[in-house]
């Protein structure tokens, strides 16, 4: 089993489109408004804006959370929790061994909150 599509609330189609475009640095690969659809594709898994979904909380992996929550910072995103480590990883149940996990938190176009994570040598 695989997970196939994860869905975010947004209230805004255009606003949110524009918001993930940039965060994700790749343009929607689908639209369907109506009823209010957007998708990106990470693999074999969708990612979906939608008008009537819940808000979840989405994690997306990237090399540096440092360097990223500045570019987000500086492009004027919110940021909602400043880098920090979460856990060092020991072995490799949750993440590569010898590695810090960072993770920081910022606020999309719709309210909703986002995780940044990495995976980065100790400091």
């Amino acid at each position: 089993m695989k997970i196939a599509q994860v869905a975010q609330r947004v209230t805004d189609l255009d606003r949110a489109v524009e918001f993930y475009e940039q965060l994700l640095g790749q343009p929607a690969v689908a639209r369907f408004d109506p009823p209010g659809l957007a998708f990106f594709r990470f693999g074999d898994t969708r990612f979906l804006l939608d008008r009537v979904a819940p808000s979840s909380l989405l994690y997306f992996a990237v090399d540096d959370v440092r360097a990223e929550t500045e570019r987000l910072r500086a492009s004027g995103i919110l940021i909602d929790t400043e880098p920090h480590i979460i856990f060092s990883h020991d072995d490799d149940t949750l993440g590569p061994a010898g590695t810090d996990e960072w993770m920081s938190f910022i606020i999309d176009s719709e309210g909703n909150t986002v995780g940044l994570v990495s995976h980065n040598p100790p400091t």
